[in-house]
C-alpha cells in the first residue's frame, strides 16, 4: 500500500530535502515513462497478433478465390513468424519486463521507502500544495476543507 504526503493523512514524518524529493520525483516521472513504453509493448504485441490471426481469413480467402499458391505462400512465409529470430512477441514482453521493467520499478520503490519512508509523490503533493488557491472549494486538501 502506498502512502501518499498529502494533507488527506495529517502531517507526514519529517520529510527529505528538496533535492531528494525533486530526484525521486525524477525517477517516478522516468518509471511512468517506462509504464507507458511498456503499454506500447503490449499493444505491440497484441497488434502482432492480432495481424497474425487475420491472416487465417486472408489465407482461406485466397484459397476460395483460386489463389492456392499465394494462399501457400501467406501460410508459410508470414502466418506464425518470429517477430525477430526466435521470438515471438511475448518473448519480447516477457524479458523487457524481466530485464527492465521490474528491476527498475522495483529501485524505484526501494528507493521512496528508503529516502521518503514509503511516501510517495511527494513532489507532485508539493507542487498540489504550492498551487492551490486558498479558500476555493475545488482547491481544498479534503472535502469541506481549506488548505
Amino acid at each position: 500500500m502506498s502512502t501518499h504526503d498529502d494533507d488527506r493523512h495529517g502531517p507526514g514524518p519529517a520529510g527529505p530535502d528538496a533535492i531528494t524529493v525533486e530526484a525521486l520525483g525524477s525517477l517516478s516521472k522516468a518509471l511512468e515513462t517506462v509504464e507507458r513504453a511498456r503499454g506500447h509493448l503490449y499493444g505491440f504485441h497484441q497488434l502482432t497478433g492480432t495481424a497474425d490471426f487475420e491472416l487465417d481469413r486472408a489465407v482461406g480467402l485466397l484459397r476460395k478465390a483460386g489463389h492456392h499458391t499465394w494462399a501457400e505462400r501467406v501460410e508459410t512465409e508470414i502466418l506464425g513468424r518470429n517477430v525477430m529470430p526466435g521470438h515471438w512477441t511475448y518473448q519480447i514482453v516477457d524479458a523487457y519486463n524481466a530485464t527492465y521493467y521490474e528491476p527498475f520499478r522495483d529501485l524505484e520503490r526501494t528507493a521512496v521507502s528508503a529516502l521518503a519512508a514509503g511516501h510517495e509523490h511527494r513532489f507532485e503533493a508539493r507542487l498540489q500544495k504550492e498551487r492551490r488557491t486558498p479558500g476555493h472549494p475545488d482547491h481544498a486538501a479534503t472535502d469541506g476543507a481549506d488548505s
